[in-house]
């Protein structure tokens, strides 16, 4: 008898478990190939663009997430080439706690990414495979606290008070080193903008000004936008550069979008300017899978091409199998 209650206890409580806890999180493989000198293809590895041949794996994202009436935990892991550089602890993308404070107001303490920037590091959640200029110049992840205030649908705001980002959660932040991000919302469009330190021991005064939205032009059409200012007097270093996301959908399985970018690093006196095409197909193949083919092209007469800094043009085709759950 006491085994049936207890077994009865058990699968009560597994129930409840499984409708508060989720999981979902998605899975991709590629096959690239450049029409230049040398290996690689930029922006398809994070970290190490110049290993990303034939055929290869990006990552692997498993998230879950457990929401409470006011309260719940998020945990984001990513495995894989394409999450190592992200990553800020291991394999750990995201790991935080929020709290409701009211309908309007929420507060979030842990690892989080970043609200700057139009792209993420999960392609399921981005239109083009590979990433841009912007994405690999900005921060990740930030480890720390924010505050989210939605004025109501159309207006909100963002405090946040972060370690350095380049500061890996792993190491601890014995320096002292922080930031200061802020974000005004209206309408789907963005202003963010971080203040402070990017790693240990270094410069104190980086800037971070970030504009992110975009703009349903027609039932079909959809530009988005990403313009990105930074800089440093103590560093002596920045960078700034807009990208453009021009998508439209023919179909429910099946859309193209082309991705311009121009972006310019800094240092001291010197500049060096890149500029990127990216021209991209996304078909759905099934409910939860889709294929992605891009040909990209990058151009720099300052030789700063990812993987490549010995050509002044560098232009890739890479096909991609997305599945998500």
């Amino acid at each position: 008898m006491k085994k049936i209650i207890l077994s009865a206890l058990f699968l009560a409580s597994a129930v409840t478990f499984g409708q508060e806890l989720k999981v979902s999180g998605s899975v991709d493989v590629y096959g690239t190939a450049n029409f230049a000198e040398g290996s690689g293809t930029p922006g398809l590895l994070i970290a190490n663009p110049q290993n990303a041949n034939a055929f290869g794996l990006g990552m692997a994202n498993t998230i879950f997430s457990y929401e409470g009436e006011k309260s719940g935990v998020v945990a984001d892991l990513a495995f894989g080439p394409r999450a190592d550089d992200a990553n800020m602890a291991g394999a750990i993308n995201q790991l935080y706690a929020y709290y409701n404070v009211n309908d309007k107001i929420t507060v979030t303490a842990g690892q989080f990414n970043t609200f700057l920037g139009y792209e993420v590091i999960s392609p399921a959640s981005n239109f083009n495979y590979t990433v841009s200029y912007l994405f690999n110049a900005g921060p990740f992840s930030h480890t720390g606290i924010k505050m989210d205030y939605a004025v109501n649908e159309d207006f909100s705001f963002l405090l946040a008070v972060t370690n350095g980002h380049g500061i890996l959660s792993t190491d601890g932040n014995v320096t002292g080193d922080m930031q200061f991000g802020g974000q005004v919302g209206y309408k789907g469009q963005y202003l963010n903008l971080i203040y402070g330190a990017v790693s240990a021991g270094g410069a104190t005064d980086a800037m971070f000004i970030d504009y992110t939205g975009g703009f349903n032009l027609s039932e079909s059409f959809y530009l988005g936008i990403n313009a990105a200012y930074a800089n440093s007097a103590d560093a002596d270093a920045g960078y700034s550069g807009v990208a453009l996301y021009l998508e439209n959908s023919f179909s429910d399985t099946f859309a193209l979008g082309l991705r311009p970018e121009f972006f310019t690093q800094s240092a001291g006196d010197v500049d060096a300017s890149v500029m990127a095409l990216s021209l991209t197909a996304s078909t759905v193949l099934a409910e939860n899978l889709k294929l992605i083919t891009e040909f990209r092209y990058d151009s720099s007469d300052d030789l700063i091409i990812e993987a490549f800094p010995t050509e002044e043009s560098v232009s890739a085709l890479t096909i991609a199998a997305v599945y998500s759950f």
